[in-house]
C-alpha cells in the first residue's frame, strides 16, 4: 500500500525503457503505471533536462543509480526539499520577534507589551499595567508548563540566563513554537529584582527542520529498500599508491543476506573479514575510485565462498577515495550452470547410447541437437536438419500436420505427440511416433524441448490391413458404442447427483432429529444420575457418540455438494474463509460473493502465499468479466482425476488433487479465446486495463505444484476457472470429539416451540421447562402463528426450519416479528447453516441452532439473543431522549484507532478522516498509551482482541491517563467486554460507514454528558 512516504522511483531498463513505476511516481508525474512503463525514458524526460508530467514539464532533481540488469533506478523529487532547506537557514537567521516583558519579581508583576499579551491571550492592556506571571504561564502547553516554570526558577535563583523553547496554545486554537530568552538583574544585596526578557517566534523554523528531516529520511530509505546489496567504501591504498584494501563506511539492510558480514561498517575487508581476498577486487575499485568510470561485472569471491553481481561507481566526485557498490550474489545461479553443463554432458552421453532417435529442441522450437541414430537413419548433416530443416524428411503429405502440431505445442508449451512418416536415407519412408516433452527449470521456465521418433511402420501397416477387413462394421460399432457410452453416463451422472443429493439431505435431517432425542435425553439423564461416576461416563460416552454422528451427518451434506472425500501439509479452505474481507474490498460491493468449502478438506503441499495471490488473480478477473456486478462463487473441495482424464490431458497425472474452483456470472468466452487465456500477456481487457499475467500466474503455480488448471466457459453464461493442487499424505493428530460443555444458567421468559417431530418437541420442553422458561408448543407453522396471534406474552420463538403445511416457517416468524417486534427468533435444523443459506430458505441475518445441539447449547444462545435484544431496545430508548448533536457542531474530533489488523485499521482511519476526524492510528495496546499519553484525545476506539492487552484492559488505562474521553469496542463479539464502562459504546464488525458514524456520534454525546455531569 502507497503513502504520502513511497519514495517517487522510475525503473529504466538497459535500452532507455521505462521498466517499472512506482506509486511515488505517479503521485509527483501524475502518468500510472499503464501510461508510461514500456516507453522510451524520453517520453517523461526531455532533452532539456525538464521532467514531463501530466500537466506539463517540471523541473525536479534526480538521482540515478545503476541495477545490476544494466539498466538504472532514478530516484526524484521535487525542488521543494532544497526550499524547505533555505526557508529553514533563513528562519535560523530571522528568527522574529513577537514580544517582550519585565517582571518585578517581589511584587510578581509582568509587564508586557501588546504582541506578548496576544501570544498569551492576556488582555493587552491589563499587560501593560501588568499582571502576575501566572496569567501568562498559562499559556503555555500543558506538556511544557512545567519544565519552563523550573528553568525560570533555575535562572531566579542565579542559575545560567533564562534561554527556552517551548510550545503555546493560542486562542484559536493553534499550537507555535516560541524560544524566550531572558535575564536576572539583581539589586543591591543580590537579591533579584527583575526579569526582562524577549520573545521569538520559531515556529516556521521547527516546521521546516521536520520536513527537510522527512526528506532525508525518504531519501535514505530508497537505498534501504533495494533487494540487492548495496554499501560505500573508502579505499586504502600503501606507499606506492596500490589499493591493498578498503573500509566499509555505509551498508544497506540486504547487504549482510548478500555477504554474511555482520556489523560491516568500520571494518576492513582484509584486516577484519578475509585476509585472503583477491587482489583484483581491490585493483577495479581503485580504477574507479581514480578515474571515476563507473564498471559493472560479474566475478567470484572465493575468500568469501560466493559469486557476486556487480556494479561499482564513484561517488564525492572526481579524486575521492569513495565508490558505491551495488551487488547481488548469484553464487546459486552459478552452482546451477555448472551443474546444467554436467547434466548436459550425461544426457548427450545416454542419447548417444540409445536405439531411439533421440533429438533437442529450443524454447522457440527450433531443433539444435541429434544424436547419430538420426544421422544414420536420414542420411542428412545436423547442420542440415537444424531449425526447421527435419521438414525436408517427413513426407509431404504429414508435413502440414506435423508442422502444425509442433507450432501448437511450443506456442502452450505442451506435450508433443504425432505419428508421421519419415524419409530414410534409400529413400524410403517409415512411419515413427514423434513425442518431444518440455523441459523446466526450477521456477517453471522454459528451458528446452527433448523428442525422441519410434518407428512404428510394422504396426501401422498391421493396424491399415486389419482396418481394411472391418472398416464398415466396426465404424457403425464404434459410432453407435459412442452414442451409448455418452447417453448412459449423462443419465447415470444425472440420476446419481439428484439421488445422492435427496438421500444426503433427508438422511441428514431425519439423522439429526433422531441424535436431537438421543441427545435431548441424555443430558437429561446426566442430572439424574448426577453423583454416580460410572453411570455419568456412560452418558459422556453417549454424547460423545452424538456428536461424532453429528459430524457424520454433515459429511454425508458435504459429498452432496460433490465436495466429498478425506483429509489433509496446508489447508487450502482456512486460507479462502482468511481472505473473505480483502475478497470483499478487491471485488467491490456490487459483487456477491458466495464461498463453499468441503467437509473432509485434503491438504495439499503447496506455498500459502501463491494460494492465496491465485484467488484474488482469478477474483478481480471475475470481477472485470462481470462488469462489478453479478455473483461469484468460490469452491473448494476434494478430486480425484481418472486414467481417462489423464489420457486427453497430458500433462496432467491420474491422482487425488484439492480443487479450487472461481466461477462467475459473467460474458464467457467463445472457445478461441480460450485456447489463449493462459498464454502470457495476453488478455481480453481493453488497453491500459491488465496486463495478460493474472492467468500465466495461476498457470504456472498450479504447474510448478504438479497440479493442473481448467477452464470452462460459454458466452454469455460465465466462466469456471478450477486449480487442481496434488493432495498431501501426512500425518496428523487425531481429533477428540467432545460435546459442548459450560454450566446453563436458564431464565424465566417465555418460550415459543414450534416442532413437528413430536419425540424432539417433547424433549425440547422438557429441557427448557428443566431451566426454569415458561414453554409453549405448536406443531407446525400455522399453528405456532395462532399463538403469537392470540395476545400471549412470547419473548423467544424457537422453530424448525423445515415444516409440514402451506405456511413455512421464515413466514410465520416474519408475520410473529410483524406482531412482536421485540421478539427473538432462533431457528433449528438437522441441515448445516450453510446448506440452508445457499438452499435461500432462510433470509440474511437469521440466527440458527443446528441439530443435534446440547442442553447448554440451547441455553446459552437463548440467553445471548434476549441480551442482544435488550441491548438493542436499550439503545434505540437512548437515541429517542438524548439524541446526539448534529456532527458538525463537535468536529473536528481527534480519535484513538487501535486495530492489529493492518487492512482494517487503514480503511477505518481513512473513513473517519473522510467524516473530518483527526486520527491517531495504534496496532498494539503499548503503542495506544504511549499516544494517549502524548497527546490528547476525545475518543478511544479500539478492537478487544489485541496481541498484547485486551481492549477492556486498555480502555482503563487510557481513562486513567485521559479522564472522560468517549470509549467505542470495535469487534467481532456481541457484547460488550467485562467491566466494560457503562458509557462505552459497542460497535459490532463488519461496520460500515454510517454504523461507524453513528457510534463516534454517540460515544462523543456521552463524553460530553460526562464531562457536564
Amino acid at each position: 500500500m502507497d503513502t504520502t512516504l513511497t519514495p517517487p522511483l522510475v525503473f529504466v531498463s538497459s535500452d532507455n525503457v521505462i521498466s517499472g513505476w512506482s506509486e511515488g511516481a505517479q503521485r509527483l508525474l501524475g502518468w500510472s503505471r499503464d501510461d508510461v512503463v514500456g516507453q522510451p525514458l524520453s517520453t517523461i524526460f526531455d532533452e532539456l533536462g525538464f521532467f514531463i508530467g501530466s500537466t506539463g514539464p517540471q523541473d525536479l532533481d534526480a538521482e540515478k543509480v545503476p541495477s545490476p540488469d544494466g539498466g538504472s533506478v532514478w530516484a526524484l523529487r521535487g525542488n521543494g526539499r532544497q526550499l524547505l532547506e533555505e526557508q529553514l537557514e533563513l528562519t535560523f537567521a530571522n528568527a522574529d520577534v513577537i514580544g517582550a516583558w519585565d517582571w518585578d519579581i517581589a511584587a510578581d508583576r509582568v509587564v508586557a507589551d501588546t504582541r506578548f499579551a496576544q501570544v498569551f491571550g492576556v488582555d493587552p492592556e491589563r499587560a501593560r499595567e501588568g499582571l502576575p506571571l501566572a496569567h501568562f504561564a498559562a499559556g503555555i502547553h500543558p506538556d511544557d508548563r512545567a519544565r519552563v516554570t523550573r528553568e525560570i526558577e533555575v535562572a531566579v535563583a542565579g542559575g545560567p540566563a533564562f534561554n527556552s523553547e517551548y510550545r503555546i496554545l493560542r486562542s484559536d486554537g493553534s499550537l507555535s513554537h516560541v524560544l524566550a530568552r531572558g535575564r536576572l538583574v539583581q539589586a543591591k544585596g543580590h537579591r533579584p529584582a527583575r526579569f526582562p526578557g524577549v520573545l521569538f517566534d520559531v515556529t516556521a523554523r521547527r516546521l521546516a527542520e521536520s520536513d527537510a528531516h522527512a526528506n532525508r529520511q525518504r531519501y535514505r530509505s530508497l537505498f534501504e529498500m533495494l533487494p540487492d546489496g548495496f554499501c560505500v567504501i573508502k579505499m586504502i591504498w600503501d606507499a606506492d599508491g596500490v589499493p591493498v584494501d578498503y573500509e566499509f563506511l555505509e551498508v544497506n539492510s540486504a547487504f549482510e543476506k548478500h555477504t554474511g558480514i555482520t556489523s560491516a561498517i568500520g571494518k576492513r575487508v582484509r584486516r577484519d573479514v578475509a585476509a585472503d581476498h583477491e587482489q583484483y577486487w581491490f585493483d577495479i575499485y581503485g580504477k574507479v575510485a581514480r578515474t571515476g568510470e563507473p564498471v559493472s561485472f560479474e566475478n567470484s569471491a572465493e575468500a568469501l565462498g560466493r559469486w557476486y553481481q556487480v556494479q561499482a561507481f564513484p561517488i564525492d566526485g572526481l579524486g575521492s577515495e569513495h565508490v558505491a557498490v551495488l551487488f547481488s550474489d548469484v553464487t546459486d545461479r552459478r552452482r546451477t550452470e555448472v551443474a546444467l553443463k554436467a547434466s548436459e554432458a550425461e544426457f548427450r552421453t545416454l542419447s548417444q547410447s540409445m536405439l531411439n532417435h533421440v533429438w533437442t529442441a529450443r524454447p522457440d522450437g527450433q531443433l539444435d541437437w541429434f544424436n547419430d541414430r538420426v544421422l544414420a537413419f536420414s542420411g542428412k548433416s545436423a547442420g542440415e536438419l537444424a531449425g526447421n530443416g527435419w521438414a525436408s524428411i517427413v513426407h509431404p503429405d504429414d508435413l502440414e500436420t506435423a508442422a502444425a502440431a509442433w507450432s501448437a505445442a511450443v506456442a502452450g508449451n505442451e506435450v508433443y505427440q504425432t505419428e508421421f512418416r519419415i524419409r530414410r536415407a534409400d529413400g524410403r519412408y517409415r512411419w515413427h511416433l514423434v513425442r518431444a516433452v518440455p523441459v523446466r527449470g526450477e521456477c517453471g521456465e522454459m528451458r528446452r524441448w527433448v523428442g525422441t521418433n519410434t518407428d512404428i511402420d510394422h504396426a501401422k501397416k498391421n493396424e491399415a490391413a486389419l482396418a481394411d477387413l472391418n472398416a464398415t462394421l466396426e465404424e457403425r460399432i464404434a459410432e453407435r458404442s459412442e452414442q451409448l457410452l455418452l447417453s448412459q453416463k449423462a443419465l447415470q451422472q444425472s440420476q446419481k447427483m439428484e439421488t445422492i443429493g435427496k438421500l444426503t439431505g433427508g438422511v441428514a435431517h431425519d439423522f439429526n432429529n433422531l441424535l436431537q432425542v438421543v441427545a435431548g435425553n441424555l443430558q437429561l439423564l446426566s442430572r439424574d444420575v448426577s453423583g454416580n461416576e460410572r453411570a455419568a461416563s456412560r452418558v459422556d460416552n453417549a454424547l460423545a457418540g452424538v456428536a461424532r454422528g453429528a459430524k457424520l451427518a454433515s459429511q454425508l451434506l458435504a459429498f452432496g455438494r460433490r465436495q466429498a472425500l478425506e483429509p489433509k501439509v496446508i489447508n487450502v479452505g482456512r486460507f479462502v474463509k482468511g481472505m473473505d474481507d480483502l475478497l470483499r474490498r478487491s471485488i467491490g460491493e456490487g459483487v456477491d460473493i458466495e464461498v463453499i468449502v468441503a467437509g473432509g478438506l485434503w491438504n495439499t503441499l503447496a506455498d500459502p502465499t501463491q494460494v492465496e495471490n491465485a484467488l484474488l488473480n482469478l477474483a478481480i478477473n471475475a470481477r472485470d468479466a462481470m462488469d462489478g456486478a453479478g455473483k461469484l462463487t468460490i469452491e473448494v473441495g476434494n478430486a480425484f482425476l481418472d486414467d481417462h482424464y489423464a489420457a486427453t490431458h497430458p500433462d496432467v497425472s491420474a491422482g487425488q488433487y484439492v480443487i479450487l474452483a472461481v466461477s462467475d456470472t459473467g460474458s464467457g468466452m467463445p472457445p478461441g479465446i480460450l485456447e489463449q487465456v493462459f498464454e502470457p500477456f495476453f488478455s481480453t481487457k481493453p488497453e491500459g486495463k491488465g496486463t495478460g499475467l493474472g492467468l500465466s500466474m495461476v498457470y504456472g503455480f498450479a504447474k510448478q505444484s504438479n497440479g493442473h488448471v481448467k477452464i470452462y466457459s460459454e458466452v454469455g453464461h460465465g466462466t469456471t476457472v478450477k486449480l487442481y493442487l496434488p493432495r498431501e499424505i501426512a500425518e496428523e493428530a487425531r481429533e477428540t470429539v467432545v460435546h459442548a460443555a459450560g454450566p446453563a444458567v436458564g431464565g424465566t421468559e417465555t418460550v415459543l416451540v414450534v416442532e413437528d417431530d413430536d419425540d424432539v418437541r417433547d424433549t425440547v420442553v422438557e429441557t427448557l421447562s428443566d431451566l426454569g422458561y415458561r414453554v409453549l408448543t405448536a406443531r407446525d407453522a400455522q399453528s405456532g402463528l395462532s399463538v403469537v396471534e392470540s395476545g400471549i406474552a412470547i419473548d423467544v420463538l424457537f422453530t424448525d426450519v423445515v415444516m409440514p403445511g402451506t405456511l413455512k416457517s421464515p413466514e410465520m416468524a416474519k408475520l410473529a416479528k410483524a406482531r412482536l417486534p421485540n421478539l427473538v427468533v432462533l431457528f433449528t435444523s438437522g441441515y448445516t447453516e450453510n446448506s440452508i443459506v445457499h438452499g435461500g430458505k432462510l433470509d440474511h441475518g437469521v440466527e440458527l441452532l443446528s441439530k443435534p445441539y446440547t442442553r447448554e447449547a440451547l441455553d446459552r444462545r437463548i440467553r445471548h439473543l434476549l441480551a442482544n435484544s435488550r441491548q438493542a431496545m436499550q439503545r434505540e430508548r437512548d437515541a429517542a431522549t438524548n439524541a446526539p448533536a448534529p456532527a458538525e457542531e463537535r468536529l473536528p474530533l481527534k480519535l484513538l484507532l487501535v486495530e492489529d489488523d493492518f487492512l482494517i485499521r487503514m480503511n477505518t482511519a481513512e473513513v473517519l478522516r473522510d467524516l473530518g476526524h483527526d486520527v491517531i492510528e495504534a496496532g498494539t495496546a503499548a503503542q495506544a498509551i504511549s499516544a494517549a499519553e502524548a497527546t490528547s484525545i476525545d475518543i478511544l476506539l479500539t478492537d478487544i482482541g489485541l496481541p498484547d492487552m485486551q481492549g477492556g484492559d486498555l480502555a482503563v488505562a487510557v481513562r486513567e491517563i485521559r479522564p472522560g474521553i468517549g470509549i467505542v469496542f470495535a469487534t467481532g463479539e456481541t457484547s460488550m467486554p467485562p467491566g466494560a464502562d457503562p458509557s462505552a459504546v459497542l460497535l459490532v464488525k463488519p461496520y460500515n460507514e454510517r454504523s461507524l458514524k453513528r457510534a463516534i456520534d454517540s460515544a462523543s454525546v456521552r463524553e460530553t454528558d460526562a464531562a457536564r455531569s
